[in-house]
């Protein structure tokens, strides 16, 4: 007796999560950085409402004020990010024997500041200014360089982790460290009235379309 023969149906498209995701992110974040630009009325009354707000629970809060300016100076300043970076990238080699990986994640961070400087430079945006300031800044404002510094080291250093096989306990871990550092490293941006919350925006949105594009590449390179 013979079998008759189905055809099995045609398999679904393959998805690429990681690749609309990037996309979403680059749509995003060309949005935020044109109405910028371009001083869009309803985004500066928005920033500045909020700002004049949080201004003024900082000038009345000196406790907090204080313990935000340690938070953003010392402990999730960018240069405390890239000597986390530069551990990071000595415990690939050293390890892992992974030179590829301590070099693409040195050279991604090292992207990430000449991207955040070069928009700086370009949009030449100017920071809140306060007559009682609690806190100071230089350079300007858009993109929030501490925002997108902590988003790129600790996004790719969640990433490695994953990579590398870490303990599930201690990767989760990890993942509540890096997403209460890089949301409170932008809350105590606005809280210390040195940048607009749209900078900080901009510095996340930036910080996670590189991580996204440098994991992207990391992954053709090593599949």
């Amino acid at each position: 007796m013979s079998i008759p023969h189905t055809t099995s149906p045609p398999r679904p498209p393959q998805h690429r999560p990681a690749v609309l995701y990037a996309g979403a992110l680059a749509v995003c974040s060309a949005l935020l950085l044109a109405l910028v630009a371009v001083e869009w009325r309803p985004l500066l009354g928005l920033d500045g409402d909020i700002s004049r707000t949080a201004h003024r629970w900082a000038v009345a809060e000196p406790g907090l004020t204080r313990a935000a300016r340690i938070l953003t100076d010392w402990v999730w300043d960018p240069w405390t990010m890239r000597v986390l970076c530069g551990v990071a990238a000595g415990l690939l080699v050293w390890r892992y024997a992974d030179r590829w990986s301590a070099v693409w994640l040195v050279l991604t961070v090292a992207v990430a500041t000449a991207v955040q400087q070069g928009l700086k430079a370009a949009l030449g945006r100017a920071r809140p200014v306060w007559p009682d300031p609690v806190d100071s800044a230089h350079y300007a404002a858009f993109p929030s360089g501490h925002a997108m510094t902590a988003t790129v080291v600790c996004g790719l250093l969640l990433w490695l982790l994953h990579h590398h096989g870490i303990d599930r306990a201690l990767w989760y871990a990890a993942l509540a460290v890096a997403v209460v550092s890089v949301t409170g490293v932008g809350l105590t941006r606005v809280w210390l009235g040195v940048h607009w919350p749209t900078d900080v925006l901009g510095g996340w949105l930036f910080g996670a379309l590189l991580v996204t594009a440098a994991v992207g590449m990391h992954r053709q390179r090593h599949p």
